[in-house]
């Protein structure tokens, strides 16, 4: 049930995830206002913050890179100015005003290691120093998130590789069915529909500090394809091809890992684990598709 004491303010309304945030939270009968400012405008968003008096901040604002996180190689100035300082003067500014505040961040700061091999089923935890920088988007996340821990306010979630229960361009679904070839790795990856509203209950009860934000387990690229083949389009063709092959073709690294979030589970122990959430993707895919 919806307080009506509570006042929610998303940054990045416009973005996939912010745009899911809002009709969520409309849905709950929530008091909810999209911002209408840059996360670089410190002034206008102080302005703001004053005038909406928020008592909930929801940040899915920044710069992930078009077509890809290539883009952000080329583009560092701008990723830091949005990722780095524009988190963190939205983090500061909610905090001088006692705000809680959500980040809509990413597990993508690390990389299968000798310590969490690939298959073993141990997951990198919260408290696991970040170990990949092959992309410089990586690299300003992973910043931003060590900067975030002084903020006592700040609740850190990280998603990784999204996925929703359409075929939205930014869904990973869509974006590996459209790829000429696939590598076929397990990763660990949220699945939308069962944890926004999970994300937006923890920021009601005003959680903070790092939780890893994916369904338990991880499912490989191509089992994921098979899945849709299967549900979508039987016709449906891939290729694989090896990490050495893909790195040939980009030119920033790419993240594979599993998380650990027993940390997650204590909090909320009903999410299913991705192998049978992905099925339920599908399920409800096909019936969406068909309608």
């Amino acid at each position: 049930m919806a307080d009506s004491k509570r006042v929610f303010l998303v940054f990045g309304p416009q973005g996939w995830i912010g745009e899911q945030i809002i009709q969520l939270l409309k849905a709950q009968g929530e008091t909810v206002h999209a911002s209408k400012n840059r996360l670089e405008d410190r002034n206008k968003i102080e302005q703001e913050l004053d005038e909406l008096k928020p008592t909930h901040v929801l940040n899915a604002a920044g710069k992930t890179g078009r077509p890809n996180v290539d883009w952000c190689e080329d583009h560092q100035q701008e990723v830091i100015r949005s990722n780095v300082v524009g988190v963190l003067n939205l983090a500061d500014l909610c905090y001088l005003r006692n705000i809680h505040m959500t980040n809509y961040a990413t597990g993508c700061i690390y990389a299968y290691d000798e310590a969490h091999a690939l298959g073993s089923g141990k997951g990198f935890t919260e408290e696991d120093p970040a170990n990949f920088d092959g992309s410089y988007y990586s690299k300003t996340k992973a910043m931003v998130e060590k900067l975030l821990r002084s903020y006592p306010n700040v609740l850190t979630l990280r998603l990784r590789m999204p996925i929703s229960d359409d075929l939205h361009s930014r869904s990973f679904i869509t974006k590996i069915s459209k790829y000429d070839r696939v590598v076929d790795i397990p990763n660990s990856m949220t699945v939308l529909t069962e944890l926004l509203p999970v994300s937006l209950d923890m920021s009601k009860k005003g959680l903070t500090g790092i939780y890893n934000f994916t369904n338990p387990g991880v499912i490989s690229h191509n089992q994921i394809l098979t899945l849709y083949k299967e549900f979508i389009d039987p016709n449906f063709t891939w290729k694989n091809f090896s990490l050495e092959e893909q790195a040939k073709i980009l030119k920033a690294g790419r993240s594979n890992n599993e998380l650990d979030v027993s940390k997650l589970l204590k909090e909320y122990p009903n999410i299913p684990d991705i192998q049978t959430s992905m099925r339920g993707v599908f399920e409800r895919m096909k019936k969406n598709l068909g309608k």
